[in-house]
């Protein structure tokens, strides 16, 4: 079963970390939403008639449209694709925008779960961060939620900036227990290219980012949530009870899925394609029915190095025996050999043909994948 992403390129104000592809105007909000109804309908044979097990409405911030601009989307996607009863249909949420009228508007929907962004409980962070909600607004919005009945919720939060001491982090991850979550995003601040942030840093306004900082607070968060009874199924993603992200697990076990809206990316096993990201070229594309992206065909390298890398970050880990099945010999045999010095590290280790990140692994998982990705031409 496959997937569907939906970018929703608008936000009230720019956080300013953030590099998404997003515009603080929404006068031109009608002519995005005609255009993608228009890019599903011109889209429905791209994943094949499989059936979609997965929604995601990303952004930006999707939280910003009405329970009609939602139903106007969910009536197109519901006529040109088979979409399962049982699917997972998430809404990204600002805590601001999740009043009990808003939540009230949204059981009306096909929304069944909510990822909120609440990646702080200090308000003084928020400030810093330049969010659009305060503080007192993310508690309120999580269990007005809860008592309207969605269960499946997941909240974001960011560790390893200026701000954030070790005793407000675990203050944050504590606040988070209380308040019976069962799944928790968590993300490093990293000083992305072309955001406020990288010009203030760059400036002298603000101090960079600290490495150490943020593995010390990787470490209490991977202890921390242990404790608490959270599997740790991937990098930055924690779920108690097996409540999984089917949507970003699928990403990570190289499900197809179609991405709609500027800026989003589809896979569909052997080529990847992503669309402009530019609202306004976007738009005028999708009126002359013809979709603006870009196409990359997957080579061997490619497709293995993306498992490589996808699957790492995951408790499941590599499976030695599909790495055989999916591509060959020569290739396995120089993964395992190549794996080795991480196992005796202690970083990776071999449990039932899977090759996993060990705790301490897990603070080097880029570097362990970059190590053992391929080039074409050693094939």
């Amino acid at each position: 079963m496959a997937g569907i992403y939906i970018h929703i390129p608008f936000c009230k104000q720019a956080c300013h970390y953030c590099d998404f592809h997003f515009s603080t105007s929404l006068k031109y909000k009608d002519e995005m939403l005609a255009a993608i109804l228009k890019e599903i309908q011109i889209q429905k044979n791209y994943l094949e008639q499989e059936p979609i097990e997965t929604i995601y409405f990303g952004g930006g911030t999707p939280s910003i449209l009405s329970e009609t601009d939602l139903n106007h989307i969910f009536h197109t996607l519901y006529h040109t694709f088979e979409i399962a009863d049982t699917a997972e249909i998430t809404l990204e949420a600002n805590p601001d925008d999740l009043s009990p009228t808003k939540i009230k508007a949204l059981r009306n929907t096909s929304i069944n779960r909510f990822s909120i962004g609440v990646q702080s409980f200090f308000e003084e962070d928020l400030k810093w961060m330049n969010r659009a909600h305060e503080a007192k607004e993310s508690e309120y919005a999580i269990k007005t939620a809860q008592d309207a009945g969605f269960e499946n919720i997941t909240i974001d939060l960011i560790y390893g900036y200026p701000l954030l001491s070790d005793e407000k982090w675990l203050a944050n991850i504590n606040q988070t227990l209380a308040l019976d979550i069962q799944h928790i995003s968590c993300y490093s601040m990293t000083v992305e290219q072309k955001t406020a942030l990288a010009s203030f840093v760059q400036k002298g306004l603000q101090k960079p980012m600290d490495d150490a900082q943020s593995a010390r607070q990787f470490q209490i968060l991977m202890e921390k949530l242990a404790e608490q009874g959270f599997e740790h199924y991937e990098i930055s993603n924690f779920a108690k009870n097996k409540n999984y992200s089917k949507h970003n697990t699928n990403y990570w076990k190289g499900v197809k899925y179609l991405g709609i809206g500027p800026s989003a990316h589809s896979f569909n096993g052997i080529s990847r394609q992503w669309n402009i990201a530019n609202n306004a070229k976007y738009t005028d594309a999708l009126m002359q029915n013809t979709i603006p992206f870009e196409l990359e065909e997957l080579s061997f390298a490619n497709r293995f190095n993306e498992y490589v890398m996808t699957s790492l970050r995951t408790m499941w880990g590599i499976n030695y025996p599909e790495v055989i099945a999916k591509f060959d010999t020569d290739t396995s045999e120089n993964l395992k050999q190549n794996i080795e010095e991480f196992v005796n590290r202690g970083w990776v280790t071999l449990v039932e043909n899977h090759f996993i990140l060990t705790p301490n692994g897990k603070l080097y998982a880029d570097h362990i994948a970059a190590e053992l990705f391929i080039e074409d031409h050693e094939l």
